[in-house]
């Protein structure tokens, strides 16, 4: 068995990303075998998303009722399957600025690459429109709290901002100017739907290495944002909804009488079997038993 690269060496491989001229569209995971079918294909690196999360976990919209353990204890089994080097969101960091650091110590012993810390309100108060902003005095709270948590300084701690689709770019260029001194390591925003907007958020970054929460279609050119310091661009997270449609058609096929044999879509017997990592298991089997 080829062993998958070490904690440290995952945790370089992000800030080479980073660090680097291109811009990569990470893999969307949810559980160890899809971080291990992202790396077998070649992924760069892996997004495990909080709404993702809150669906795999509970099987519940992503309006922040998952805990932090839950969503720590799924980012270590993801970790340890074997998948590329794994940025996770980390939503509000489960409370104020001191569960933000307890947040950081979670997720770093889980193994993780890097994590997000956003400025948005959370959990929403009372009502079902938007939620709002953190002041930008608690934001910049939380940002260094989450610098300041971490133990290894490879671990890569990104600061989210949503002023861009809750408030305006006046207020999201103040608050990544802001967010580009107080220690982290690159910035994250929503809501970026064109190139001005773009350009004005890159101009107020100080060089630091932008990823982008998702890349509509008037952004989809990978050589133009890496132009405009996008490291790593978001596409969605369509894998979970393809396995939710996948299983749901399975299961009622078989429901409505479909012979197991004569169902459509099913991972065939030597994918099962590379995905599993069943030839390292029989090897096992035999020295050890």
């Amino acid at each position: 068995m080829e062993r998958p690269p070490s904690t440290a060496a995952r945790r370089a491989s992000f800030r080479a990303i980073l660090a680097g001229g291109a811009c990569i569209h990470p893999a969307s995971v949810h559980d160890p075998i899809a971080g291990r079918i992202a790396s077998e294909l070649g992924f760069e690196a892996a997004m495990f998303a909080g709404s993702v999360a809150s669906l795999t976990v509970l099987g519940a919209p992503d309006l922040i009722v998952l805990t932090l353990s839950e969503f720590a204890d799924q980012a270590r089994r993801i970790c340890r399957g074997g998948a590329p080097p794994l940025m996770v969101d980390a939503d509000h960091g489960y409370g104020n600025a001191l569960n933000v650091m307890r947040t950081v110590q979670e997720l770093e012993t889980a193994g993780i690459a890097a994590l997000t810390i956003e400025d948005t309100d959370l959990p929403r108060g009372h009502g079902t429109g938007e939620p709002g902003l953190l002041s930008l005095e608690a934001g910049l709270g939380k940002m260094r709290a989450a610098v300041a948590a971490r133990e290894d300084a490879g671990l890569t701690v990104i600061a989210r901002t949503s002023a861009l689709n809750l408030v305006n770019l006046d207020e999201a260029v103040r608050r990544t100017r802001a967010y580009a001194t107080c220690g982290t390591d690159a910035l994250f925003f929503t809501g970026v739907n064109d190139w001005e907007q773009l350009a004005a958020l890159q101009g107020a970054s100080g060089g630091m290495p932008i990823i982008l929460g998702g890349t509509p279609p008037a952004l989809a050119d990978r050589a133009r944002l890496a132009a405009h310091g996008v490291r790593v661009a978001l596409q969605g997270h369509q894998p979970f909804a393809a396995a939710v449609a996948a299983i749901h058609a399975t299961l009622k096929a078989l429901r409505d009488g479909t012979p197991p044999a004569e169902l459509k879509g099913v991972a065939p017997p030597a994918l099962m079997k590379q995905v599993t990592r069943e030839a390292d298991y029989a090897a096992w089997t035999r020295d050890f038993l």
